[in-house]
């Protein structure tokens, strides 16, 4: 009870200033004063629940972090506190085997239409290279799972970053075709661009309308803070809908930029990893893969925790590199607070056990050396900057001034955290958050591709703190909610579109222990390539780089390769990734933007 109170009072203290305006000509803090004399009134909060069941069929949340690695979560192997993920984890099952895109976008795509990301137009990024595959953009031949559900009688709701369109900042209506209203959610708070600043983000949007976090009449807290803000408003919506449309299920779609650079995260979250990080990033992570093999996520005879080269480290600058892995922590604690808020009002709105909950990753730990590389400017005493109009809609992913004049920094000795900052964590910290795996973002070794999945869902899933072990990818994501949702794939759509059919499987069997039935995985990002079939998975690096053969169940770091000592196999399961391509629009492969 204590939780939801807590979460009611920061929400009405976060919208009290405008009791008078909202979103449908409604009283928003109605729900929020309803919810805590439910709260209150003690034994009858069951009777209500019960009375307030929205429908058999489940509301479905998918929530989706960003830049983060296999082993960030507490119930993965991480010293991170993250209370509400793992209560999620034991008290629904874990999968130890689940598979992303290793890319943010394209991961996106897949999630969202239940395809392979090229299949959607988007294999690549957010630039047109002149294939179908690769257009930077969802086409018309897939839909999304808003789509698909609101035609099955779903509202749907999306918070967060959407990051499926090359078009940011169109110039008219029309270039809002593949933006989240027009992909069939019915409300929409979040950024349309794939990355930006956690306290003035660019291409913010509420609906259809570019907004600025400080001249927002909606959303007004004392300190903006992206994060923050997705949850606040995945909790808004959830309580609106209780007003609103009863009756109905909800789909809803929590899409969180964190932790993907630039690190950046609250005083009052940073201070708690204060000293964490001291011993460096060995000892870390020789800690958390004792924990993970505590915790059955992985197996002592099956992986290797490789050290961690030398050339990797930081020497000089340490300290500031173990500053950035406190602000990372710190960043993936703060969405575990706002996934504890959105849990409190499902259960204050008796939507809580019949909501089916997934909590994945869109990529592993993310290498990339934004920021790092040279030394930087120390902060200046004063603004040196005239101040920006609290109207002024940000247009940069990296902004060069802070609201209040103060000039954005990067560089080695800038310490992450403020606003004025934008730096990443790096490879040294992103091998720890890939423990112990190979590889990272980009690349389809398992440190790339392999992603914590969580389910939760106590009104049909009676396995409590389990581990799963089936293999499985979020191209099944669209495929598990057709199927709990009781909806109708189309065959057609967008005026008459030939749909292409869902390539991915129900997790439904998986959720009660039975095995899926595929043929095999795919991957492909960047020439980057690689498919699973069973136990066997063959991975490249690069357009020109060799196959390599890793039996998953006995070397799931990677580090024997078979490719020489079994070729039939290789043979075999090349074969399978050709046939893929060529119906999955990958070729050919990393194609030049358009004009280069």
């Amino acid at each position: 009870m204590r939780l939801f109170v807590a979460t009611s009072m920061r929400i009405r203290g976060v919208f009290a200033h405008r009791r008078t305006t909202c979103w449908r000509s409604r009283l928003p803090m109605a729900a929020f004063a309803g919810i805590v004399g439910i709260l209150l009134a003690g034994p009858q909060c069951d009777v209500v629940a019960e009375q307030t069941k929205a429908s058999d069929r489940p509301n479905i949340i998918y929530i989706l972090a960003d830049d983060m690695g296999y082993s960030d979560i507490g119930c993965y192997g991480s010293e991170i506190a993250t209370p509400n993920l793992d209560a999620l984890a034991d008290n629904g099952i874990r999968f130890t085997q689940f598979y992303n895109t290793a890319r943010c976008c394209p991961t996106r795509a897949s999630l969202l239409t239940g395809l392979y990301p090229h299949q959607a137009g988007i294999g690549h990024m957010m630039d047109d290279r002149g294939h179908d595959g690769y257009r930077g953009d969802l086409n018309r031949n897939c839909v999304t799972i808003a789509e698909v559900l609101g035609q099955a009688g779903y509202r749907t709701y999306m918070s967060g970053k959407w990051h499926v369109t090359k078009t940011v900042q169109p110039k008219d209506e029309s270039g809002k075709r593949n933006w989240p209203r027009q992909r069939g959610f019915d409300r929409f708070y979040g950024t349309i661009h794939g990355a930006g600043s956690f306290y003035d983000p660019n291409s913010l949007t509420r609906d259809n309308q570019s907004i600025s976090p400080y001249a927002d009449p909606q959303y007004q807290p004392e300190t903006y803070y992206y994060t923050d803000a997705i949850s606040d408003h995945a909790v808004r919506f959830i309580e609106e809908h209780r007003e609103e449309a009863d009756g109905q299920p909800f789909f809803m779609y929590v899409s969180y930029t964190a932790a993907h650079w630039p690190m950046h995260a609250l005083e009052k979250d940073i201070a708690k990893y204060r000293g964490k990080y001291d011993a460096g990033y060995q000892a870390i992570r020789d800690a958390r893969y004792q924990r993970m093999i505590d915790l059955g996520v992985i197996d002592a005879e099956s992986t290797i925790n490789w050290p961690i080269p030398d050339a990797w480290k930081l020497t000089k600058f340490l300290d500031w590199d173990i500053r950035n892995m406190e602000v990372y922590a710190a960043m993936i604690d703060n969405m575990d607070q706002g996934i504890g808020r959105i849990i409190a009002s499902l259960k204050a709105t008796g939507q809580f056990d019949n909501t089916l909950i997934c909590y994945l990753q869109d990529n592993g730990g993310c290498a990339e050396n934004y920021g790092r590389g040279k030394i930087g400017p120390q902060r200046e005493e004063k603004p040196t900057l005239p101040p920006l109009a609290d109207d002024y809609l940000q247009p940069d992913m990296q902004p060069k001034q802070t609201r209040d004049g103060y000039p954005v920094r990067v560089g080695k000795g800038v310490m992450a955290g403020p606003a004025d900052t934008y730096i990443g964590y790096g490879r040294g910290w992103a091998t720890v958050s890939n423990t112990p795996f190979r590889e990272y973002k980009h690349w389809t070794h398992e440190g790339g591709v392999s992603t914590p999945m969580i389910v939760h869902w106590p009104a049909r899933i009676d396995r409590r703190g389990e581990l799963e072990k089936t293999p499985g990818h979020l191209i099944d994501l669209m495929a598990t909610a057709v199927d709990v949702a009781e909806a109708d794939y189309p065959e057609t759509f967008h005026e008459g579109q030939t749909i292409k059919p869902m390539e991915g499987k129900s997790l439904l069997p998986a959720f009660a222990g039975r095995p899926l039935q595929r043929e095999a995985i795919y991957w492909e990002h960047e020439g980057n390539r690689a498919v699973r079939r069973g136990d066997y998975k063959l991975v490249a690096k690069g357009a020109e780089g060799q196959w390599e053969l890793y039996n998953i169940a006995a070397d799931r770091s990677e580090q024997n390769d078979l490719a020489t000592q079994q070729p039939q196999i290789v043979k075999e399961l090349a074969a399978l990734w050709q046939a893929y391509a060529e119906r999955a629009n990958v070729f050919p492969l990393k194609p030049r933007p358009l004009g280069h």
